[in-house]
């Protein structure tokens, strides 16, 4: 086994310590509700007390007392190469206990699988890179590149307070970065009978959060009112929900679409006339969900906010949108916006963060491949574009490309991707067991 004959420095005590570290940092509660109230601390403390038992000096930095982000830099062997910066974050999205079998906050480790909040989104990533440099401390092995690990706050919400905040305020702790790897990329997906994907993220649809303001005249509920902000925004919100967007192909989608067909033994070619990707998706079986989500803008509506009485007509109504842009569609996703509000709406960013796009052909990219095959021989290794964003667009502003990297080898029927955010959320030991491998070649080599 691939294992055996290039175990590396990690052990049964860095397998187990994975496990522990995920299931103890679900019981920390880091719910962000984006109201300001959640509190990174015990957890950022809990990863820098871990931390700096492997040698390292981790700086713990705030914007907002009790929203803690912790960044600690492990020194290479190649003073010349690049830095790599290795990024999680420490909040979660809230869960309502009636809903799930095992509390949220649990950490419940039951027949081989780890429950939680965060146990995909994202405490098991950060429970395996702290298992992995602990590993490198007892083994007293360096990686060729110096590692920046950063465990940040409040990705969950806009990030003013993580990624932007040490972007913004403390660029030089990443002096040297060009590259990263976050969440969303490298799990398995199974496509189809023998079929295994490992889509590694090389890209982000940009966001654009959106508040949808209408005006009108306020009056009795029995009267004709013909400047009704109510019915101006409903309207509006119809339009925007019913929209059609346009077929936008970025350089990553192209290349996932090119990829996964060719591995469905369809040749295609996306600049001929008439090529109609949503024919070729209806080809690819489960692998399309990868693909359809960032293939076009979109803009769902969300949030209604309007009135106080049922027999009042207000004069000011509210909607919310969640719009997401390609790289490249963000002019394209304004001037849509302005002709779908129509007279009487207006319309503004709420939070707004810019699209990406990394290289498919880069040395790091293909040692990502090369990392995950090594320990599953049977792995189809492609690219693909998030739906949505992560702390990679933040850091993209001290020009460091982003890929969504942390390893998962999943049975058949995990849903992964339903479990961001969703009921029930948890991941399989053999899961962790299995990224810890995989990140530990993939750092000590890229």
């Amino acid at each position: 086994m691939a294992e055996a004959s290039n175990p590396g420095p990690v052990d049964e005590r860095a397998l187990e310590e994975s496990v522990t570290f995920t299931s103890e940092l679900i019981r920390i509660d880091t719910t962000n509700h984006g109201d300001g109230t959640c509190r990174e601390r015990p957890a950022a403390e809990y990863v820098a007390e871990r931390l700096a038992a492997a040698g390292l000096e981790p700086a713990l930095l705030e914007r907002t007392p009790g929203r803690t982000n912790v960044v600690a830099r492990i020194a290479g062997t190649d003073p010349s190469a690049e830095a790599l910066l290795v990024h999680g974050h420490l909040d979660v999205v809230p869960a309502v206990a009636a809903d799930w079998s095992v509390h949220p906050f649990s950490g419940e480790v039951r027949d081989g699988v780890v429950w939680g909040r965060g146990a995909i989104d994202m405490k098991n990533m950060d429970a395996m890179v702290l298992a992995v440099v602990r590993a490198w401390a007892r083994a007293g092995v360096r990686p060729r590149r110096d590692i920046v690990i950063a465990y940040t706050a409040d990705e969950e919400a806009s990030a003013h307070d993580g990624a932007g905040f040490l972007a913004d305020r403390h660029p030089g702790l990443f002096e040297g970065c060009t590259e990263g790897i976050s969440e969303s990329g490298a799990f398995s997906f199974h496509a189809g009978p023998g079929m295994s994907l490992y889509p590694v993220a090389a890209g982000e649809r940009g966001t654009g959060w959106l508040k949808l303001t209408a005006e009108g005249k306020a009056g009795h509920g029995s009267k004709v009112n013909r400047a009704n902000a109510v019915s101006r925004l409903a309207a509006a919100v119809a339009r925007i929900g019913a929209y059609e967007w346009p077929v936008r192909l970025t350089p990553t989608v192209r290349a996932a679409l090119t990829e996964i067909a060719a591995l469905h033994h369809i040749d295609i070619d996306p600049d001929s006339p008439g090529f109609d990707v949503d024919e070729i998706l209806g080809k690819l079986g489960p692998a399309a969900a990868l693909i359809e989500p960032t293939v076009r803008n979109s803009a769902n509506p969300t949030m209604l906010d309007a009135g106080y009485k049922v027999n009042v007509i207000p004069g000011h109504a509210t909607a919310r949108i969640d719009g997401r842009m390609v790289p490249g569609g963000e002019e394209e996703f304004r001037e849509t916006l302005d002709r779908l509000t129509g007279p009487g709406v207006d319309w503004e960013f709420d939070h707004r963060e810019v699209a990406l796009e990394a290289p498919v052909d880069s040395p790091t990219y293909a040692k990502m491949r090369a990392a995950i095959e090594m320990f599953d021989p049977d792995a189809h290794v492609v690219p693909y574009c998030m739906s949505g964003g992560t702390d990679a667009k933040q850091f993209s502003r001290l020009g460091i490309t982003g890929y969504g990297y942390s390893p998962l080898k999943l049975p058949a029927g995990f849903d992964y991707q339903a479990l961001f955010h969703g009921v029930d959320e948890r991941v399989p030991v053999d899961a962790l067991h299995f990224g810890v491998r995989v990140l530990d070649h993939f750092l000590r080599t890229a």
